[in-house]
């Protein structure tokens, strides 16, 4: 019975005491359970192809939203680790289950090659940079199509597993050991530095930090978690493919970062969840109007932009973050974070009601002052 009340007291003290914690238990709970009550191969292909690109997501944000090094050329590293993985199972003949590796391993090593090439830029400058490695890349597999497939893609790619149920598995076991695995990386004092070198990279320098050490380590990171990811997506739809590098994707995940949250991990997570399934189904939907059937796929990029400008209109810093300050309360004294509806900081005793109305108090003062 001991471990048994040792995780519920974990559960109690660690978990249950903060909302967004509680919905994250409860989203991991519902992922892994799912196929046991609702097993639809449709909509296990889509949350398939969800995880697949929640992890792709995350991987971009440790890179953008920790460093402050925004990527427009991201689909670089998955399209590296979907292309290794395909070669490797195919002319080569290897297991995928070791092929997904390796296409994270050669990622990483084309991450380290990005970021060392591009070390000394920073802003628009660097995002631009990153942009062109793509087409690059995308030029010279049109001009080897005897390797690469040239504009077919290889296919078709050996699968992983059979079943939807077990592919599903599959991707979102891999999926929330990423997250996971990433967000432990940027709550420890590797991401504690990462937010300095963002915060004033020359200040960091100054204070005795490595910071090109640091750049080139996210950078391989962040697309060893890409790769993974691409090499997933080869195996689960058996083809890599100049999709798997094109400008839109990597564009695509940009939006995913800043719609859910940059600097979170979980935000551009929750944003696919929400966004990628709801494009599916606008793909698809249709409605009577006037007597006449409206195909909401033809409009579904205009749907689909207003309501991510509508999102970035009220919500600047991202979906995640909002929802999480309506629900949770940041302690004035040791900057923890406590529920709402409390009134006294779990953790010091400072009062929370109280702070919170002498801070409207001051705003306002604030404001009278500047009219």
């Amino acid at each position: 019975m001991y471990p048994l009340r040792r995780a519920w007291a974990e559960l109690r003290n660690e978990i249950f005491v903060l909302p967004s914690r509680t919905l994250v238990l409860l989203w991991v709970v519902a992922l892994l359970s799912l196929p046991l009550v609702y097993d639809d191969a449709y909509v296990l292909r889509i949350l398939t192809m969800t995880c697949i690109f929640a992890m792709f997501a995350a991987s971009w944000d440790m890179l953008a939203g920790y460093t402050g090094q925004v990527n427009f050329g991201h689909a670089l590293f998955f399209g590296a680790g979907a292309y290794t993985s395909a070669l490797l199972s195919q002319d080569l003949g290897v297991s995928p289950w070791l092929t997904i590796w390796a296409g994270a391993a050669v990622a990483a090593l084309v991450g380290w090659g990005v970021g060392y090439l591009c070390l000394r830029l920073r802003g628009s400058y660097l995002s631009l940079a990153t942009l062109a490695f793509p087409l690059i890349v995308l030029g010279l597999l049109f001009a080897f199509p005897g390797f690469s497939g040239g504009e077919l893609g290889i296919s078709p790619v050996r699968r992983l597993v059979l079943t939807p149920t077990q592919n599903y598995y599959v991707a979102a076991v891999l999926m929330l050991a990423v997250v996971f695995g990433l967000w432990l990386v940027a709550d420890s004092k590797f991401g504690i530095v990462l937010h300095a070198i963002r915060d004033d990279e020359v200040a960091a320098r100054a204070s005795g930090i490595n910071t090109p050490r640091y750049k080139l380590a996210v950078f391989a990171l962040s697309a060893a978690a890409a790769g993974l990811a691409g090499a997933l997506f080869a195996h689960y739809l058996r083809v890599a493919g100049p999709s798997t590098l094109e400008v839109a994707l990597s564009f695509q995940v940009v939006i995913w970062g800043i719609f859910g949250g940059v600097a979170t991990i979980y935000g551009p997570v929750a944003a696919v969840f929400l966004l990628y399934p709801l494009t599916e189904w606008l793909a698809s939907a249709r409605f009577e109007f006037m007597g006449k059937t409206v195909n909401v796929g033809e409009i579904r990029l205009l749907l689909f932009a207003l309501i991510v400008l509508l999102v970035l209109l009220f919500m600047p810093r991202g979906l995640a973050p909002w929802v999480r300050d309506k629900v949770e309360t940041q302690c004035p004294r040791c900057k923890q974070r406590n529920g709402a509806w409390k009134r006294i900081c779990r953790l010091c005793g400072a009062s929370l009601k109280a702070d919170a109305s002498q801070s409207k108090v001051a705003r306002a003062e604030r404001l009278v002052g500047h009219q």
